[in-house]
């Protein structure tokens, strides 16, 4: 009876928490994980994914608990892939099988179906222009990239990997890092929607000191409205442009009008709900579970990890720059009453939240001037801009 309550006492997470080395480190991670679950529930800061990663993160962190072995995946090469699966049903827990769907890049693209049929391009498509700005709002993507190079602490594919997090977009930045460098999952993802949920609180002041008042003040011309063929033939035209110019774009940018299509063909109302709601819900929470369980003490508690939040708010930073100067230079080109330089910043991907940002500022200097669907172009070009600049990434042979 008492060598069964020893083994019992043994067995339990307490005991192999403080037998472990490292156990400092995992209350850390405790602590983490309480700070992320307060942004997500109270802060309301991106909770449909910020809390399933706090949730991964404390599943993979519990001592004894065996559910997640990111030894599985990190060591595995391309070549000895098909042994990856008997190993994972043979020894793995049950996040190593969730996460099988990242290791595939299965969960990102089906995210991005849903994103496309929630979003609507009749901004975009009614003023093509847009796509400059969206364009010109990847400059934090390739900067963070090289900031991340020359630090020395990095490899060219982690640079990438950290480079996309200027893109705005979790799925993306999730796609780019699982291919290039899995080894940094959790800490790349935490720092891509973080900064996505701050987005009203770092923008604005990026908006503020590069306009003017007179600029902030600019009245856009109502858009014309987009009609049913533009809306059915525009992402089918997207998916073959970007697929003939960067094919290791296709996947996201395929998936994206994917569903737009779905939405605006006006015959697959079930499908594109579906895709709305019950899929991307249901996928959202194997994803953010997966990727968070990839945090454990060992790989997020490092001098790496703080650098890439560092890198992570440059790569914001500067793509909202980059998408307010495009603005700048269009508004000049067009005579300089044309185009409120404000909707550059909604260039980054975070729809709407971004375009929402540009309201906001703009009715600070004129409560009756409405830049919400003219900020929607550059926002739903953002989306199809960080999709490129990943699949460049995907595409370079570091």
């Amino acid at each position: 009876m008492l060598e069964s309550i020893r083994n019992f006492l043994h067995g339990t997470g307490i005991v192999k928490l403080f037998a472990a080395d490292n156990w400092w480190q995992t209350l850390i991670m405790f602590v983490i994980v309480g700070v992320l679950v307060y942004l997500a529930i109270v802060k309301q800061y991106e909770p449909l994914l910020l809390l399933p990663i706090a949730i991964g993160m404390l599943l993979t962190n519990l001592p004894g608990a065996n559910i997640f072995h990111p030894e599985f995946f990190i060591s595995e090469t391309n070549e000895a892939f098909s042994e990856l699966f008997p190993r994972v049903l043979d020894e793995g827990g049950l996040i190593d099988l969730l996460y099988l769907g990242v290791k595939l890049g299965v969960y990102p693209c089906l995210i991005f179906i849903g994103i496309g049929a929630m979003t609507d391009f009749s901004p975009l498509i009614a003023n093509p222009k847009s796509l400059l700005i969206g364009a010109g709002a990847q400059l934090g993507v390739f900067a963070a990239f090289a900031f991340a190079l020359l630090s020395g602490l990095f490899t060219p594919e982690e640079a990438a990997s950290i480079g996309i997090i200027g893109g705005a977009d979790g799925p993306t930045a999730i796609l780019v890092t699982k291919t290039l460098a899995p080894q940094l999952l959790g800490a790349i993802a935490i720092a891509a929607y973080s900064y996505m949920a701050l987005i009203p609180l770092i923008q604005p002041p990026f908006m503020r000191l590069l306009t003017t008042k007179k600029e902030r003040a600019i009245r856009m011309t109502t858009l014309r409205k987009a009609t049913k063929v533009e809306k059915i033939c525009f992402p089918v035209l997207v998916t073959l442009i970007v697929g003939l110019i960067v094919p290791d774009a296709v996947p996201l940018v395929g998936c994206l009008m994917f569903g737009n299509l779905l939405n605006v063909c006006g015959v697959t109302d079930r499908l594109s709900k579906t895709a709305q709601n019950e899929m991307i819900n249901i996928v959202t929470i194997m994803l953010g579970i997966s990727v968070g369980a990839t945090a454990t003490a060992a790989n997020f508690l490092s001098v790496r990890t703080l650098a890439i939040v560092g890198c992570g708010l440059a790569a914001f930073s500067i793509s909202t720059v980059g998408g307010l100067l495009t603005a700048k230079v269009m508004n000049r080109i067009c005579g300089g009453n044309a185009i409120n330089p404000l909707i550059g910043s909604a260039g980054v991907s975070a729809v709407p939240m971004a375009a929402r940002v540009s309201q906001k500022v703009g009715q600070e200097t004129d409560p009756s001037n409405f830049l919400l669907m003219h900020a929607m172009g550059p926002n739903t070009a953002g989306v199809i801009g960080s999709a490129v600049a990943a699949g460049v990434f995907l595409s370079w042979n570091f």
